[in-house]
């Protein structure tokens, strides 16, 4: 068995900052990273802006947490969240977690769990602060998630041209090519996509319409690309070589 999938996740989800349009996706997404073993989601059940969630917790086994607003104009169901991060923390049951909001009030939770050792994997829209998203090992806007993973819409991709002209996309490539290459230049696209996961917590093909690391690289013809036999199998190996070299 992979042992990715086995790794024991807490999902914590704010209610008031998060759609439950997204969420079978989201479990989907979060099933690639580990197994759901706590399932939370709070906020104040007697608004009616959370009407929605209300099938969504039935269908996908998520536990409502209910948390009233205490005082007009303050956020009780963040401190809720947090409280029940540090409990699950401190029971030294789990791996990592899942924390799913838009709200930088989480950024020092994520930083706190990661100097646990544990890794924590952020969602949210990409409205969302950038000191939340760096504070997280991986960070997925909830926008892609909307689209279906193996076909998104052609209309949806950054042309060659535009992918050439972000500046940080490029640099990230260049470097960590450079980063993982051998004496020839060429480097495997699996180590590639790892220090550039490293350097960019937000990065993903698919906010660029690309639903695989390897169509990404392609579409900026700026690299060099081979697909080199593994073993004695049918699989495929990518490598990738930057063309200035």
């Amino acid at each position: 068995m992979d042992q990715e999938n086995t790794r024991k996740l807490a999902v914590l989800i704010d209610a008031d900052n998060a759609q439950p349009s997204v969420i079978e996706n989201l479990l989907a997404e979060i099933a690639k990273y580990g197994t759901a073993n706590v399932k939370r989601i709070y906020g104040d059940w007697t608004l009616p802006q959370l009407k929605g969630w209300k099938e969504v917790l039935l269908n996908f086994s998520i536990q409502p947490i209910q948390q009233f607003g205490y005082t007009k104009g303050k956020n009780a169901t963040d401190s809720a969240l947090i409280i029940d991060a540090m409990d699950l923390l401190y029971s030294e049951e789990f791996d990592g977690f899942c924390l799913v909001s838009s709200d930088s009030d989480f950024t020092k939770l994520a930083a706190r769990i990661r100097e646990s050792g544990l890794s924590v994997y952020g969602f949210g829209e990409k409205k969302t602060p950038e000191p939340f998203v760096a504070a997280c090992d991986k960070f997925i806007f909830t926008e892609v998630l909307r689209d279906d993973e193996e076909d998104i819409p052609s209309g949806k991709r950054m042309s060659t041209l535009e992918l050439k002209q972000d500046t940080k996309l490029v640099s990230l490539f260049r470097h960590a090519i450079k980063a993982s290459s051998d004496d020839s230049g060429w480097a495997h696209l699996a180590p590639v996509g790892s220090h550039i996961a490293k350097q960019s917590p937000e990065f993903d093909p698919r906010n660029y319409g690309y639903s695989k690391l390897g169509e990404l690289i392609k579409a900026m013809k700026l690299f060099e690309v081979e697909e080199r036999p593994v073993g004695q199998g049918q699989s495929k190996a990518i490598y990738v070589k930057d063309k200035r070299r």
